[in-house]
C-alpha cells in the first residue's frame, strides 16, 4: 500500500515542524531545548500555583500544545504520531515546572496504556526527587457498552477538564482542591465518535477501511475499531443514534442525561469533515437535545481534538453547574480553546422573520396588456429549449467547471414554467422583466443567475415609457452593458457575453418603422450562434475557466451556447401564431 500525501518535509521531523511553527506563530508559547516539550513564556506567572502538563501522541492538534496558555495548560509533552510521549521528557516537564516555582505540578492523562505508563514512571521519579505532583487520568468514551479491564478512552472530553483545571489554577486552588473537584467532573462527562474515513500516519497508508457507503460508531482518536459499522444515515440519524447510546442506562459506560439537565456540548471535528458538516452535525445535535428538554448552558463547536485528517466528529456531552461554567468562562490565552457567548443557548426563535419587501407592481395587472399572450408563448418556448438542452449544457460545462450550466438553467426553466401555470404573467414589457429579474435571482442560483437577473432588471428601465422594438434593443444593450459593468467580463473573453454581445451589436438596426423586427433578430440569432461556436477557440480570461489551460478547452462555452439558444427560442416563438400554453 503506497503511503498517503502529507504536506510535509519529511516523515521523521513532521513532529518537530509542527510544534515549531506552532510556536513560530504564538508568543506565549516557547519550545524546551532538547525536548518535544511546548510551554508557557511566563513561566514566571505559574510560581506559587499549581502548574498543568498533559500530552501524548501527536496527531490530535490542537491537542494538546494548542491549549498551552494563561488559563489552561502550563506544558504540553508531544510524542510521536499516535505514540506517547517519552518519560524521560515528561520528567523534564515536570523539573521546569517546579524550578519555575510551581506549587504543585498535576497530570492530565488520557486514558491510554502507554500514556498511563509514561506518566505514571515520570510522576514516580519525580515523586523521589520531593516534587509534589499529582496524576488524573480523563476517561469519557461512551462507546462500549460492557466495562473493559483498561477502561474507557480518553476522547474530546480532556479538552475541557484542561480549561477547568486551568481556571482552578489561575485562581490559586491547591492541588488537592483542583483533583478533588476533576474527580467529580470526570463523573459527568461522557463522549462518542463516528467516521465517514480513516485517518493515515505520515509515512503510511489509511489505518482502516471504510466502503463509500459505510461509517463507524465509537471509533478511538488513533482509529481504534468502534462497536459498529453501519451504512451511511443522514446526520440527523446519526448523532440521534449516538446521543440514544451515549444516554442508555443499559451502557455500562454510559452518562445520565434527563429532560432539565444542564449540559455543555461540545461537536469535534475529528480532522477532516468540512465546516459545513460540522455545523449540520451541530444543528442535529442541538435540535434532538433541545427535543429532550436538555438545557445547553454552553456549545463549543470547532477542532478540539483531532485524528489528522480522519473525516468524522464526536460529541462530548458534560454537565455543568455555574460554578463549573465560571471556570470554563474564565479568560485563557491558549491558542487552542474557542471563544464563546457566555450563555446558554436559548430555546427560542433562531431566524428573523421580515415580510419580503419587493417594489408593487401598479403599471399593469398580471396577466393583462397587449401582448401577454405573446410573452406567455416565448417563456414557454424559452423554458422547454433550457430544459431539453440540460445534459448538453452540463456536459459541456464539465470540460473546464463544474458541471451544472445545464442545471442551473434547468432550475430556471421549471420557475418560469410555475410562472406561467401561475398565470401571473405582466403584459408590460417593463414589469415583465422585473418579474423575470426577481425569479431568477431566485430560483436559478450560481454566477449566471446573477448576471441573468443584473441583465433583465437593468434591460427594464428602458421599455417604462414604451415596448417599441427599438426600446426592445435598446433594452437588450442595457442588460449586456450591466453584465460587463458586473461580471467583469468583455466579448472575446470566453463566456455567455460572446454571443450575447454578437446579438446585441445587430439588434441595433431594429427600428420601429419597417417592419423588420424578426428579420435583424434572425441575423442577430445567427451572429450569435457563430460567436457562441467560436468561443471553443478561444482562451478563457474569467470564470472558473480561466483556471484551466487553454489546450484543455476544444469545446464552445455553454453560457455562450446557452445564450443563442435563448435567442433561438424567442425567434421560433415569435415566428409561429400565438399558442395555446399548456398549464
Amino acid at each position: 500500500m503506497h503511503p498517503s500525501k502529507k504536506l510535509i518535509n519529511n516523515v521523521d521531523n513532521c513532529v518537530d515542524d509542527a510544534l515549531q511553527g506552532l510556536v513560530a506563530c504564538h508568543v506565549g508559547m516557547q519550545l524546551l531545548e532538547g525536548h518535544r516539550i511546548v510551554i508557557r513564556s511566563d513561566l514566571k506567572n505559574i510560581k506559587g500555583k499549581v502548574a498543568l502538563l498533559s500530552g501524548g501522541g501527536s496527531g490530535h492538534e490542537p491537542a494538546h500544545a494548542g491549549y498551552v496558555g494563561a488559563g489552561m495548560l502550563s506544558g504540553a509533552i508531544a510524542g510521536d504520531v499516535f505514540t506517547s510521549p517519552p518519560t524521560g521528557s515528561i520528567s523534564a516537564a515536570i523539573r521546569t515546572m517546579d524550578r519555575a516555582g510551581a506549587a504543585a505540578v498535576l497530570l492530565i492523562v488520557k486514558n491510554y496504556t502507554g500514556d498511563r505508563l509514561n506518566f505514571g514512571l515520570a510522576l514516580e521519579e519525580t515523586k523521589v526527587e520531593g516534587i509534589s505532583v499529582e496524576m488524573v487520568v480523563v476517561a469519557d468514551d461512551c462507546a462500549f457498552t460492557t466495562k473493559k479491564k483498561t477502561g474507557r478512552r480518553g476522547l474530546c472530553g480532556t479538552v475541557l477538564i484542561h480549561k477547568m483545571a486551568g481556571a482552578m489554577s489561575e485562581m490559586g486552588k491547591s492541588l488537592d482542591e483542583i483533583v478533588e473537584r476533576l474527580k467529580i467532573i470526570l463523573s459527568k462527562l461522557g463522549t462518542m465518535g463516528i467516521c465517514l474515513s480513516p485517518c493515515s500516519v505520515p509515512g503510511s497508508g489509511p489505518t482502516f477501511h471504510l466502503e463509500t457507503d459505510e461509517m463507524e460508531l465509537g471509533l478511538g482518536i488513533h482509529g481504534e475499531a468502534g462497536i459498529a459499522r453501519i451504512k451511511i444515515i443522514s446526520a440527523d440519524e446519526v448523532i440521534q443514534k449516538i446521543i440514544d447510546h451515549m444516554t442508555n442506562p443499559s451502557n455500562e459506560s454510559h452518562l445520565s442525561v434527563q429532560a432539565g439537565d444542564h449540559i455543555v456540548l461540545i461537536v469535534n471535528n475529528l480532522g477532516g469533515l468540512s465546516c459545513l458538516e460540522l455545523n449540520i452535525v451541530a444543528n442535529s445535535a442541538v435540535k434532538y437535545l433541545e427535543s429532550k428538554e436538555v438545557i445547553i448552558e454552553r456549545a463549543y463547536i470547532g477542532s478540539f481534538m483531532t485524528a489528522l485528517e480522519m473525516g468524522g466528529t464526536s460529541l462530548t456531552l458534560m454537565h455543568a453547574d455555574h460554578e463549573e461554567l465560571k471556570l470554563l468562562d474564565s479568560h485563557t490565552s491558549a491558542p487552542g480553546w474557542a471563544t464563546v457567548a457566555k450563555h446558554r443557548l436559548v430555546r427560542k426563535c433562531r431566524s428573523l422573520n421580515v415580510p419580503y419587501l419587493e417594489p408593487e407592481n401598479t403599471d399593469t395587472p398580471p396577466g393583462s396588456g397587449p401582448f401577454v399572450d405573446k410573452a406567455r408563448s416565448v417563456l414557454d418556448m424559452i423554458s422547454t429549449t433550457l430544459l431539453q438542452m440540460e445534459e448538453e449544457l452540463n456536459e459541456l460545462d464539465r470540460e473546464a467547471g463544474d458541471g451544472d450550466c445545464g442545471t442551473t438553467h434547468a432550475r430556471a426553466a421549471e420557475a418560469i414554467k410555475n410562472l406561467l401555470t401561475s398565470g401571473a404573467v405582466p403584459g408590460n414589457g417593463h414589469q415583465l422583466l422585473l418579474c423575470l429579474g426577481r425569479i431568477i435571482r431566485e430560483h436559478m442560483g450560481g454566477t449566471s443567475g446573477a448576471l441573468y437577473s443584473i441583465s433583465l432588471i437593468a434591460a427594464a428601465q428602458n421599455l417604462k415609457d414604451n415596448n417599441n422594438p427599438s426600446a426592445w434593443a435598446a433594452a437588450f444593450n442595457s442588460g449586456i452593458e450591466a453584465m460587463k459593468r458586473y461580471g467583469g467580463a468583455e466579448p472575446g473573453d470566453r463566456t455567455m457575453l460572446d454571443s450575447l454581445a454578437a446579438a446585441a451589436d445587430e439588434l441595433r438596426k431594429m427600428t420601429d418603422e419597417g417592419g423588420n423586427e424578426l428579420q435583424v433578430l434572425a441575423e442577430a440569432l445567427q451572429k450569435a450562434a457563430a460567436a457562441a461556436e467560436a468561443t471553443k477557440d478561444m482562451i478563457a480570461k474569467v470564470g472558473r475557466a480561466s483556471y484551466i489551460t487553454s489546450t484543455q478547452l476544444t469545446r464552445p462555452d455553454p453560457g455562450a451556447v446557452a445564450g443563442a439558444a435563448i435567442l433561438k427560442a424567442i425567434l421560433t416563438a415569435l415566428e409561429q401564431p400565438t399558442p395555446e400554453v399548456q398549464e
